[in-house]
């Protein structure tokens, strides 16, 4: 670390724009961007250069409000990009990003979702509110330093993907109030080993943080893309966000292999989006139980061979 005295530190950190405070473990207090983040240490951009802060000399990191809350993008998408985004760690993460994922509950089961728009819209999996009308997201408020559990019961189901187990949801605020949202990756740039985490409601564990890597960035069943992660995705966690330590949500988290360690799997992020672009294709419809689109497997041959009709013999 530069030996720069702190005094000098905190008066140069004074001059950025958009501040985090670093509280460090002598009292002293400095209000600069961190602009990256390791288990050992994070820097810091004190306008001339960058400083590397050791991790036992830290108290605490408050972030910014202004890195915490993108806008909702103002060509009236569901989601929305931030490309100011800060690596942190996946501890620094879910304190940021925590109050915008939710717990799904429907009378028969529970999962996860994501906030991707101030407004309400909620994304989760599409096996998660399958054939139930009766759905409450439980939410969770700060106020005051203080994280409250909150029910919101006016949820509506407004378009349904079965094909990649996708679904779209909107919560009313009873208050009128809006919804913290996160950031949906659209660069789609992803790595073999990158460090990934996931939060969400496993066996109805709220805000339950588990991370991993990327195992691989593409995984196909049955003709859908998956990512594999190493993150451990349990009952609970399908709908949920899989984000990547810039805290942008790189995948939906819906399944594991059953009896497998660390073999979770993801719909990547760019399907989300052109979900939630074009869900007035699959808008759905409570009294017709075929609304949105639905793709049928083929029957099973009854016996070998050639079919009597394609038989030109």
């Amino acid at each position: 670390m530069h030996t720069r005295p702190l005094a000098a530190l905190v008066l140069l950190a004074a001059t950025a724009a958009v501040a985090d405070t670093i509280r460090l473990t002598d009292g002293v207090a400095i209000e600069a961007p961190v602009v990256k983040e390791s288990a050992k240490a994070i820097w810091v951009d004190l306008g001339d250069e960058i400083v590397r802060i050791p991790r036992e000399r830290i108290e605490s990191v408050e972030s910014s409000d202004a890195n915490a809350q993108a806008a909702d993008d103002p060509d009236g998408r569901l989601y929305h990009a931030d490309a100011q985004l800060v690596e942190r760690s996946p501890e620094q993460q879910s304190k940021r990003l925590g109050g915008a994922v939710v717990k799904i509950a429907t009378p028969v089961a529970t999962g996860s979702g994501f906030i991707t728009h101030a407004d309400g819209y909620v994304i989760t999996n599409a096996h998660v509110v399958q054939g139930e009308t009766d759905i409450r997201c439980i939410v969770f408020e700060e106020r005051a330093g203080v994280i409250k559990r909150r029910t919101i019961e006016d949820v509506e189901i407004l378009a349904v993907n079965d094909h990649f187990d996708l679904a779209l949801l909107r919560m009313t605020h009873p208050d009128g109030e809006t919804f913290p949202s996160v950031a949906v990756q659209v660069a789609d740039e992803l790595d073999a080993g990158e460090e990934v985490f996931a939060i969400g409601a496993p066996l109805g564990l709220e805000r339950t943080l588990s991370s991993g890597v990327i195992a691989t960035t593409l995984r196909s069943f049955e003709g859908v893309p998956y990512i594999q992660t190493t993150t451990q995705i349990n009952p609970g966690n399908s709908g949920g966000p899989l984000f990547n330590l810039a805290g942008e949500v790189i995948g939906v988290t819906n399944m594991k292999i059953p009896f497998g360690e660390g073999l979770g799997f993801a719909i990547p992020a760019r399907y989300v989006r052109d979900f939630l672009d074009n869900h007035e294709a699959f808008a759905y419809d409570a009294d017709n139980p075929n609304s949105g689109h639905t793709y049928h497997r083929a029957p099973q041959r009854k016996r070998l061979g050639v079919a009597p009709q394609l038989n030109d013999r």
